[in-house]
């Protein structure tokens, strides 16, 4: 099998080329693209791979300016961090998708799913769902300009974490932290009031003074008393418990809910 991996971030290039020899050791990854003009030139010198991982934002824009210059004759699976409802889209249009950072049984999924559809006689409606795809995102108002990503300091090197890779903030004095899904702690240079206006109110929610939790890291949510909420979170916090007080717990709802 072979791939092309469109990915601007070597980070997240190197994860996916990681995960994808752990579960297809024979698949061969014959071309890696940054943008969108670097990907049109290769797509037009090079045969159709079997399949294409592209992510969404690109250097220089959207990938979705690659279908109004080449014709894509392959399947894709786009890596993405929007929203749900750019990921109805995928769903409406049977392309696959991915959301960053890539978990190893999502890709494993993924590439089942590809091989078991996979029909190499038949691909003439790839372009139909790209056009129909296309009309999904022209459609979309634009979008409020969150952070995407933030740079952090480890021993001597400098890391950028991209927003998909963050579960929740916490503030500990004038200290402000970022856990990631994968446990690890870094400092950052912010207090939690930037940083609720920083963060995408879809997905993160100042939920006290000392945290700012992404929603998919609320594993547990009960009733406390006094009409407060208890949660807890993944990965775990110091304080293992995370109180939602009186007054945030009607509005915490209201946001659970969206």
């Amino acid at each position: 099998m072979d791939l092309l991996i469109v990915e601007d971030e070597q980070l997240g290039f190197e994860r996916l080329a990681k995960l994808l020899k752990e579960i297809r050791p024979t698949a061969h990854i014959i071309g890696h693209t940054l943008s969108i003009s670097n990907t049109v030139q290769w797509l037009h010198n090079h045969p159709a791979p079997d399949l294409i991982f592209m992510d969404i934002e690109l250097a220089d824009g959207q990938c979705f300016e690659i279908f109004n210059q080449v014709e894509v004759h392959s399947p894709i699976i786009f890596t993405t961090s929007y929203d749900e409802y750019a990921l109805r889209a995928f769903k409406l249009n049977s392309i696959d998708y991915l959301l960053k950072p890539v978990r190893k049984e999502e890709l494993e999924h993924s590439i089942s799913k590809f091989l078991n559809l996979r029909q190499p006689a038949d691909r003439s409606g790839l372009q139909n769902q790209i056009e129909s795809l296309l009309q999904e995102f022209q459609q979309r108002p634009n979008p409020t300009k969150y952070r995407h990503r933030f740079l952090v300091k480890q021993g001597q090197r400098l890391l950028s974490i991209d927003i998909s890779e963050i579960a929740w903030f916490h503030a500990e004095g004038k200290l402000c932290f970022l856990k990631t899904w994968e446990n690890q702690r870094y400092l950052i240079d912010y207090t939690l009031e930037e940083l609720d206006n920083l963060m995408d109110p879809h997905d993160f929610f100042r939920v006290n003074r000392g945290y700012l939790v992404n929603i998919k890291s609320i594993k547990n949510i009960n009733p406390y008393f006094k009409g407060k909420l208890i949660l807890q979170l993944s990965p775990k916090t110091e304080d293992n418990d995370v109180v939602v007080s009186k007054e945030k717990a009607s509005e915490f709802k209201a946001w659970l809910g969206k």
